[in-house]
């Protein structure tokens, strides 16, 4: 079975942050960081080489692929923001119609700039999917 390529490694976040070359998506990763460590009460990880994660849990999968990843993650891409499990929690939907201009795919939330969204909505978001996320595990 294949191995999972995203694992936590040692690189610096501020490191990582620092060289994103967009000023208003750098700003954006470093309100990120603040927001989803108050959340989930977790210092901030790379995991692989371009997300930012926090804290860390156990999945296997019914074919039983199994691995460890963040409880809720970004990553600063060029055409957007990914967030990773922050559509998880309980309440997801209805948050998601305050939260203002975004787009979603499977489990991920797209912002292009934190200005575009209410970050309070999206606080909740992310404090909602580590709660259900906790909870499971």
């Amino acid at each position: 079975m294949a191995e999972n390529k995203t694992k936590a490694t040692t690189a610096s976040v501020a490191t990582f942050i620092a060289a994103i070359p967009d000023e208003v998506r750098r700003a954006d990763a470093r309100a990120l960081v603040k927001l989803m460590q108050a959340a989930s009460g977790e210092k901030p990880k790379m995991w692989g080489p371009s997300i930012v994660g926090f804290g860390s849990e156990h999945y296997v999968y019914d074919s039983g692929r199994e691995g460890d990843m963040p409880l809720v993650s970004f990553s600063p891409r060029k055409a957007a923001t990914v967030v990773y499990s922050a559509l998880s929690g309980n309440g997801a939907p209805a948050l998601l119609a305050r939260l203002g201009k975004h787009t979603t795919g499977k489990g991920c939330l797209y912002i292009k700039r934190l200005s575009d969204v209410d970050v309070g909505v999206l606080q909740q978001l992310i404090v909602a999917a580590v709660a259900h996320k906790r909870a499971a595990g």
